[in-house]
């Protein structure tokens, strides 16, 4: 049986989505597609695939430059994309 701890890990990676996030900055910025908003956030539109795919986080310089180009908080995005934490981790 697994621990109430893992059950709970496991409901907030099924609600973490960033694809929701780069769809709604999309949305906001009248974009098309992937390559769109890799030009207009000044990343390559295979990192954009990447993230879409889990295969790599969201970096927090992503999300200032999104901050920058719609407006929307930091906070606001990191909910857009299921993020549940309400302080950054520190690494280190």
């Amino acid at each position: 049986m697994s621990e109430p701890k893992d059950e709970m890990r496991l409901a907030i990676l099924r609600e973490y989505d960033p694809g929701k996030l780069l769809d709604a900055v999309c949305e906001k910025l009248n974009l098309e597609n992937d390559a769109s908003l890799g030009r207009a956030l000044g990343i390559a539109p295979h990192v954009i695939n990447k993230i879409r795919l889990r295969k790599t986080e969201v970096e927090p310089a992503l999300l200032v430059r999104m901050h920058e180009e719609t407006d929307f908080t930091i906070r606001q995005l990191r909910v857009l994309m299921g993020e549940r934490r309400m302080r950054p981790r520190v690494h280190g």
